[in-house]
């Protein structure tokens, strides 16, 4: 992980986590189910409703403020589990976007 904002980020988790003795806890296994139980959190917030509907929430600030919770949720998780395995998340991405570059060309 690099030194920019997701590496002082993934400290601060790290710091976090170790305080209250939870690396038990934070397996990639674990990490990876916690990631999908935080995504499906979010996608609750989204349920049910129309494009109509969201686009009235999503000026909420209640609503807001809940979606940035579970969003933040993920990205934690991710974070962690990107961390325990050795992944640069930034560089995962530039790499897949290159790798969808090729996968679909512009119309």
């Amino acid at each position: 992980m690099q030194d920019g904002d997701l590496g002082k980020l993934h400290r601060l988790l790290i710091d976090f986590r170790d305080r209250r003795s939870w690396r038990r806890f934070h397996t990639p296994k674990d990490l990876a189910m916690s990631v999908s139980i935080e995504s499906a959190e979010l996608l609750e917030l989204f349920q049910w409703k129309s494009d109509a509907d969201i686009q009235s929430v999503a000026k909420d600030p209640s609503f807001v403020a809940e979606a940035a919770s579970e969003i933040a949720d993920v990205l934690i998780y991710l974070t962690l589990l990107a961390g325990e395995l050795g992944i640069d998340p930034i560089e995962a991405a530039i790499a897949k976007t290159a790798e969808n570059e090729e996968r679909f060309p512009e119309a």
